[in-house]
């Protein structure tokens, strides 16, 4: 989506660039799974308005790392977050976009009634214009408008990612995780959603945190990339920086990249 369709689409005051000072403080975060640790001391600072990409080989422990953060698994070390650095710390408001999702293909449900039922408490068979319209403020975001109507079932791997991320956005997180969410996406599908994503960084005041193994894409669009490699973090900074380093060739030995 263009810019331009954003302001036509969105109150004024949400388009102002994001501050810059939301911070997220990864410190010695470790997850151990029957006595072996998976992942382990873990540090990551992130502020609102960027996007950072987490990368390494499969079975690095990426997953893992934001099962972590959402709370999902027992770990030590925390997750901070602070409206400026060093203000008091807040809780945390977190989307998560997986990287599948199983639906039955035989399902009644459209995408109002998936998206209403997280947004509303009002039962979704009692339809709702203004949750209709915020609904489409969403999805309009990911040119996905048209897609409200339409069965759930029905929906492409594309379109799905589509109406996932416009999920995701609906409540203005403070963090969105996104595992490997372009995974089976056309080229231009991919093109697309990193594009969305960047409209996403300069337009709102989140982080978006993101796995993924597209490095070209990564390299154009990360403002930062981590390369997990044996449970931690192994190197840190640019796409260009990082993939020119030791500790890349290392990880990915033997794999194309």
């Amino acid at each position: 989506m263009s810019e331009e369709n954003i302001k036509k689409r969105y109150h004024p005051k949400k388009l102002m660039a994001p501050c810059g000072f939301h911070c997220i403080k990864i410190k010695d975060l470790s997850v151990s799974f029957a006595g072996k640790n998976v992942i382990h001391d873990i540090n990551m600072h992130i502020h609102c308005g960027t996007i950072s990409a987490i990368i390494g080989r499969n079975g690095a422990g990426k997953s893992t790392l934001f099962r972590a953060v959402l709370g999902e698994v027992k770990h030590t070390g925390t997750v901070e977050f602070r409206n400026r650095e060093n203000g008091p710390v807040r809780k945390m408001k977190i989307s998560y976009v997986p990287q599948k999702l199983n639906i039955d293909r035989t399902t009644p449900m459209d995408v109002y009634d998936l998206m209403a039922s997280y947004i509303s408490r009002v039962p979704v068979f009692i339809k709702s214009m203004k949750t209709r319209k915020k609904i489409i403020e969403a999805l309009s975001l990911f040119d996905a408008a048209d897609l409200i109507d339409k069965s759930v079932g029905a929906l492409s791997g594309g379109q799905l990612q589509r109406v996932l991320l416009s999920l995701a956005v609906m409540e203005d997180p403070d963090l969105m995780l996104l595992d490997e969410p372009v995974s089976g996406v056309d080229q231009n599908g991919l093109e697309l959603f990193y594009h969305n994503m960047a409209q996403l960084r300069d337009h709102f005041d989140v982080a978006v945190m993101i796995i993924s193994h597209d490095f070209n894409y990564v390299a154009k669009y990360a403002d930062k990339v981590y390369l997990l490699d044996q449970g931690t973090i192994a190197d840190s900074g640019t796409m260009d920086e990082v993939r020119c380093r030791e500790a890349f060739k290392k990880a990915f030995s033997g794999e194309e990249t």
